[in-house]
């Protein structure tokens, strides 16, 4: 089975289908992938680009490759009918007008998405009564050694740079640790937000102009009664004709 997609592109060149290759254990329900999210090869690119499924057939004429991924599924075929319509009405790619019905933070392109972060943690492999027993008998002699396993038996799996400085312990010591089998590293996925350090101020509701409250007033009188009229307006560049009249609910 053949899937026609539409690559999440601008380019004019790039405005029309291309057909892949649906993965085997998709097939017995292709015609439901129609409106999914794709990974796709393309080119000679090294990363995968995003499209969209916009068509299943049979068979194709040309050589083709395989999607990498199948994700979400946002679109329906009325929504990629509209998006064909709006793209011959206003000479724009369909791409563009795809966007336009997808939920916010679907279209950002793969390398640019927050990436995990991965960070190595040192943690205890034997069992803390062991380690206790070890320590009290007098097994392990070296004092830093000590002090390093009863902040790791305190303090649960740490970093190394956490263990330099609350406990004088260094990396030496602790691979000879994780040699002698005390302890080990692990590697620990940390969320990134983005947002993390960002200032967000909160804003208030900006007050219209004379002119701008008798055009709201207006528009939002005709939608109240259900008229739908035409309007057009008026104003010099700037004006926020569009920020602040059409923020009706």
């Amino acid at each position: 089975m053949i899937a026609e997609v539409i690559i999440q592109t601008n380019a004019k060149d790039l405005n029309r289908v291309f057909d892949y290759k649906i993965p085997t254990e998709y097939e017995e329900n292709a015609l439901e992938l129609i409106g999914a999210k794709v990974l796709i090869p393309f080119a000679r690119r090294k990363e995968l680009e995003e499209g969209y499924i916009v068509n299943i057939k049979e068979n194709t004429q040309y050589e083709v490759k395989e999607i990498a991924k199948i994700e979400e599924k946002y679109l329906n075929k009325e929504k990629i009918e509209l998006a064909k319509w709006m793209a011959k009405r206003y000479f724009c790619n369909i791409a563009d007008c795809l966007k336009l019905m997808l939920p916010p933070g679907s279209t950002r392109k793969i390398n640019n998405r927050v990436k995990e972060k991965s960070i190595n943690f040192v943690a205890l492999k034997k069992d803390e009564d062991e380690i206790e027993i070890d320590i009290e008998t007098g097994k392990i002699k070296s004092q830093k050694q000590i002090r390093i396993l009863k902040f790791l038996l305190e303090n649960g799996d740490s970093l190394i740079s956490d263990i330099e400085m609350f406990a004088d312990g260094s990396r030496a010591i602790v691979n000879t640790l994780c040699k002698n089998g005390y302890t080990e590293i692990i590697e620990k996925k940390i969320e990134r937000d983005p947002f993390e350090f960002k200032e967000i101020e909160k804003t208030v509701k900006l007050k219209l102009t004379e002119e701008q409250e008798r055009a709201y007033n207006e528009v939002s009188d005709s939608m109240d009664d259900m008229l739908f009229s035409e309007f057009l307006l008026y104003g010099v560049t700037g004006s926020r004709k569009n920020r602040n009249l059409f923020t009706i609910n």
